[in-house]
């Protein structure tokens, strides 16, 4: 099985409106409802793609219950803590002349809450998936990441961390099976603009020499490369089209590379399938879907 987990979800109400005008009424000329959190993207994409996965995470008031709702009428499994108090985060982004994006603090996640996830991934298998992707709230410590997978280490479960900055670093000594720092969160890793091919190789090199088992770089229009565990270099190229929005393609990239590696086992085929799936969340409205993956995936 696979499990992601997602600390903060959230809903992304999306609002274009021409012309605002501050202290005015306004009025929208569109807006949609999304699910948002790295790790629920994960989930949707995966599911797209025909592989069963269960959501964890902490949900809260209404507006949790309806995201939960919302992806078992999508058909991914949840398996939600529920929090007392506080709303599921609602993130405004406001697309007028300038874009404007308010993104909530959402509710606060208590111990005990945080003691009954911990009791949840003590039942993950040896041979299963977890997925830890994002940020982590400011009411939970900064090293939650680290205290899972220390908790999981020697269970043969394969973790993937798609995090940023010391969240990432803190987590190698325990060797998650995959990491995914796109070209920019890889350079800040080392204080440095990496403007090459063999900087960006050398940078996920030494990632791996301090734990990672493999490391996947986006770099946007210019595809992704990953160092599998035997050392081999894989490239793929990007896709011509024009890009609609770039929201969940690292995520869709995440998923596309599990379900690869599960149905081949092949760091080649997977690297090929995350990047399909990353370029159709990208060229396509909405999450990647099947069709538009198995569809470019034959153009890479």
């Amino acid at each position: 099985m696979i499990y992601t987990v997602t600390f903060n979800p959230a809903w992304d109400y999306i609002i274009n409106a021409n012309n605002l005008k501050a202290g005015k009424v306004n009025r929208t000329a569109s807006e949609e409802l999304q699910l948002g959190g790295k790790g629920i993207n994960v989930s949707i994409v995966l599911k797209n793609l025909g592989y069963e996965n269960t959501a964890l995470g902490f949900i809260a008031g209404f507006t949790g219950k309806a995201l939960e709702q919302n992806l078992k009428d999508q058909g991914i499994n949840t398996d939600f803590i529920e929090l007392d108090n506080g709303i599921t985060r609602i993130n405004i982004k406001l697309k007028t002349d300038v874009e404007t994006e308010i993104n909530s603090r959402g509710p606060e996640i208590t111990n005990s809450a945080m003691d009954k996830l911990f009791d949840k991934l003590d039942n993950i298998q040896d041979g299963d998936i977890l997925v830890l992707a994002g940020s982590i709230p400011n009411t939970l410590s900064s090293d939650v990441y680290e205290k899972i997978m220390q908790r999981l280490k020697n269970r043969g479960i394969k973790i993937v961390v798609d995090a940023t900055e010391d969240l990432l670093l803190n987590v190698l000594k325990y060797r998650p099976f995959l990491i995914k720092p796109n070209h920019h969160e890889l350079g800040e890793l080392f204080s440095q603009k990496l403007e090459t091919e063999d900087e960006i190789i050398n940078c996920a090199k030494a990632l791996q020499i301090k734990g990672a088992i493999n490391v996947l770089v986006s770099m946007g229009n210019n595809g992704a490369i990953l160092i599998s565990e035997k050392g081999c270099i894989h490239k793929t190229g990007t896709l011509e089209g024009e890009v609609i929005s770039s929201v969940g393609a690292g995520d869709s990239m995440v998923a596309g590379f599990i379900a690869g590696y599960l149905g081949t086992n092949d760091y080649e085929k997977a690297l090929k399938m995350g990047t399909a799936a990353a370029n159709a969340t990208a060229l396509y409205k909405g999450l990647a879907k099947k069709d538009k993956v198995d569809e470019l995936i034959k153009l890479l």
